[in-house]
């Protein structure tokens, strides 16, 4: 069987944070920025890693999410337990000074873990957790 990730899905509030923090933070490149009804859907993705990205979108706004729901998502975007990814980098020390000098809001500084790998734990813009370790 042949199945790879293509692509992962991250909420954001704020296009032009995430936008900023992906690109410019992170490095990522821009796959995409597609707006519609005054949204934007923005599809971002290491260059080195075509074929696998992240797309940046609007919460809460599929069909069938309910009031209820859509007020929960929220709820629970603001404070950061929404969502979360897990990134790697071969330099986690560099890419930690990056992320911090960037403002982002720092969750766990890099630690060596009981589990075997060295990580850190940062929140993007729309509080989203992000785990980098070293790989």
């Amino acid at each position: 069987m042949d199945i790879t990730i293509h692509a992962s899905f991250l909420p954001q509030n704020d296009p032009d944070a995430a936008l900023s923090f992906y690109r410019d933070t992170l490095g990522f490149e821009v796959r995409g920025d597609v707006g519609y009804n005054g949204l934007r859907w923005i599809t971002v993705g290491p260059a080195d890693q075509p074929g696998t990205s992240i797309v940046l979108h609007p919460p809460a706004v599929d069909p069938g999410i309910t009031d209820e729901e859509r007020r929960t998502i929220v709820e629970m975007m603001a404070k950061g337990t929404y969502a979360t990814m897990l990134l790697a980098t071969a330099n986690l020390d560099e890419t930690f000074e990056r992320v911090e000098a960037s403002g982002a809001e720092v969750v766990q500084e890099p630690t060596d873990q009981p589990y075997g790998v060295r990580d850190c734990a940062v929140r993007d813009p729309a509080g989203n957790l992000l785990r980098i370790q070293q790989g």
